[in-house]
């Protein structure tokens, strides 16, 4: 194979390290399926990568198999004396890592960062050999093995290469930055933290560190050198206190910056931001933040979209955030798995709360097998639930850990899984509330702080008017526990339909985007305002890719896949939940040919002045039958009309054609 080497080691071979140094490795990989048993036609490749790409655009079968990305790098005679991490941020599903032909990790599950040494595999002077062996078929004992979502198999997030002394930081540590910064007491006047630092050394027994802490204007508000003794297996723990902080949160984002460094010439430096603010929740308090209730109006984010799959880049979460803050949510589920870094460091900036949901779901499919009663299962589960919570614990926009997601008591019993994975949490971070999503009765219900029920009445089962009846049973029962709601179901822009009313049977295959819509209003109307709820979860933000759907798509999303329409649905939520910009929408504008002379026109307003509708130069008289939601009085149209409904500077319009046009060519 050709040699590559990289250009940066190219201006560096007559440099020695003398601190910690992060390259990219993204670039110049080579690609092939492991049933093609030569590299001999290897396709060229850059990161992120996936390769069921071709399922996406229809051309090509979705594929969960195994594949191999190699590349080749070279390694200075300068870099002898210094130590090598490979980071990987995100490889779908199980990954084993190859050096120089030596097997170097394993790691398992699709989600998480995941780091390896390879000083002593690597030959310097030389170009050295990376192979990854990537398998992204369900197995038995790699959560989750139920989903309906895509694994979209692939290295789909950067890799690095992390050049260190021999005494360093430790990027070993479940594929963190090695500084976990502990949020002890948290108030108006003080915070009390601590920084967890993970330190590793083929040499020294003690360390020289240096701390510093920058408030969210750069000034150094706490430093402190100090000698400490290196254990393997422990952190040090620096306690450090601030006077008048400027605590985080959704409305004023503030973010300090901890640098850590080792030696005295500050041979090593790892910086991590955060903001530090105190979470509790109660059954009549809900979710408060620095003692304010937060009334969350959250949607549900999936991981991919069209064209790229899941190899996102931030773009492509700088687009999303985008659409997201419009439509005026307050918080994001992480659905199933947690997404880039970078996602959450924007959250961060944002003032957006996020709960990152750990792998343990269940798809809605009898055939599907949630929880295998195996050792190696639970071994996934707590080890996933580790680098999960490790690798975004210094986030405060994160501020719940999700343990299980609509999974059945079934079977084998999950109840002592699920309340291992929740005091696994606990232990790691008494800080955060733990939440589950639910669908089932029973004792898994009582186990985390937090339970969101999802439903769906008016759906798959029973009629939206019987919210009444589960709603007020939610008061008289359940009214001690701390309970949100999510719900979501299909519709497409591709189908239209005459009639609002759901069929008696579910045809996967006709979602209308009309039934989605007066799904979302029963909902809203039924439950938005109600007190009881501490939250408000959408499912969900985005389509998503699924092959177990009928055109590969799950059309539950209020935009469609590619990003480039916005469902009714979308600004009937837009209307409620965006107080900064005012909106005025006409529904089913894409149904513009009907049949009956006899319709009415819906319409959502969140504008200050009172909405006209004007049909064909004449003012019709609209009504508000639920709050920011208007209908019209009865209009008899024929042949072509236009709607215009106005208030204030803002408008909307469409042209409804009554009719079969070509008869009236007869």
């Amino acid at each position: 194979m050709k040699r590559y080497i990289l250009a940066f080691i190219l201006l560096m071979l007559c440099y020695t390290t003398s601190a910690r140094e992060v390259f990219s490795l993204n670039d110049e990989w080579f690609f092939f399926f492991k049933t093609e048993t030569s590299s001999d036609n290897a396709r060229r490749v850059s990161l992120p990568h996936t390769w069921n790409l071709d399922a996406l655009s229809g051309q090509g079968e979705y594929l969960k198999t195994t594949a191999n990305y190699s590349r080749s790098i070279f390694i200075p005679n300068d870099w002898a004396r210094n130590r090598m991490f490979l980071k990987f941020h995100g490889v779908q599903s199980v990954a084993d890592v190859f050096v120089n032909g030596h097997h170097v990790g394993e790691h398992r599950g699709g989600w998480t960062a995941f780091t390896f040494e390879i000083t002593k595999h690597l030959r310097f002077g030389e170009d050295n050999s990376i192979v990854v062996v990537v398998n992204n078929a369900y197995q038995n004992d790699v959560l989750p093995t139920s989903s309906e979502i895509n694994l979209y198999g692939g290295i789909y997030r950067d890799v690095e290469l992390i050049v260190t002394e021999q005494t360093t930081i430790s990027p070993l540590y479940y594929g963190s930055d090695g500084v976990l910064v502990n949020q002890i007491n948290v108030t108006d006047t003080v915070v009390d933290a601590s920084a967890s630092v993970w330190v590793t050394s083929t040499t020294d027994k003690l360390c020289d560190l240096y701390i510093s802490v920058r408030s969210p204007m750069g000034d150094v508000v706490y430093s402190r050198y100090l000698k400490e003794q290196i254990k393997p297996d422990e952190p040090i723990d620096i306690p450090f206190r601030l006077e008048e902080p400027l605590l985080w949160s959704c409305d004023e984002p503030n973010m300090y910056s901890v640098s850590v460094s080792i030696g005295r010439n500050y041979e090593d430096e790892v910086v991590v931001n955060t903001g530090f603010r105190k979470i509790d929740v109660g059954p009549k308090t809900g979710l408060r933040i620095n003692g304010e209730k937060i009334k969350i109006n959250g949607v549900t984010l999936h991981h991919d979209r069209a064209v790229v799959g899941s190899a996102l880049r931030s773009r492509h979460y700088d687009e999303d955030m985008e659409k997201i803050r419009d439509i005026g949510a307050t918080a994001i589920r992480s659905a199933t798995a947690p997404h880039a870094q970078y996602l959450y460091d924007i959250c961060d900036q944002n003032g957006m709360l996020v709960w990152i949901d750990t792998p343990f779901t269940r798809a809605p499919y009898l055939s599907d097998f949630s929880y295998f009663a195996t050792k190696r299962f639970h071994d996934n589960g707590i080890q996933q639930l580790r680098e999960i919570i490790i690798q975004n614990y210094n986030h405060p926009s994160v501020v719940m850990w999700g343990i299980y997601s609509l999974v059945w008591m079934r079977g084998d019993d999950v109840l002592d899984f699920v309340k291992e994975l929740n005091s696994t949490a606990k232990q790691l971070d008494p800080s955060r509330p733990t939440v589950a999503c639910s669908n089932q009765d029973g004792e898994i219900n009582f186990v985390p702080d937090l339970i969101v029920w999802q439903q769906n009445l008016g759906w798959d089962k029973g009629a939206i008017k019987d919210l009444e009846i589960w709603n007020e049973k939610q008061h008289t029962e359940w009214g001690h526990l701390r309970s949100a709601v999510a719900y979501g179901e299909a519709g497409s822009i591709q189908q239209q339909s005459n009639t609002s009313l759901k069929p008696l049977d579910v045809d996967q295959r006709w979602l209308p985007e009309r039934w989605q819509t007066e799904f979302h209003e029963g909902y809203v109307q039924h439950m938005a305002q109600d007190s009881i709820y501490w939250g408000m979860w959408i499912n969900n933000m985005f389509e998503f890719g699924s092959v177990r759907h009928e055109d590969g798509i799950s059309r539950k999303g209020l935009v469609t896949f590619d990003r480039n329409d916005e469902k009714d649905s979308y600004f009937l939520y837009r209307t409620l939940w965006n107080k900064k910009s005012p909106t005025l929408h006409i529904t089913e504008k894409r149904r513009n040919i009907r049949l009956d002379t006899i319709q009415q026109i819906k319409f959502y307003s969140s504008a200050k002045d009172a909405p006209v509708m004007i049909v064909n130069k004449d003012t019709v008289h609209v009504r508000e039958y639920a709050p920011m939601q208007y209908i019209s009085d009865s209009i008899v149209m024929h042949g072509r009309n236009s709607v215009m409904v106005k208030a204030g500077e803002l408008h909307d319009q469409q042209v409804i054609t009554i009719g079969n046009t070509l008869k009236s060519h007869q």
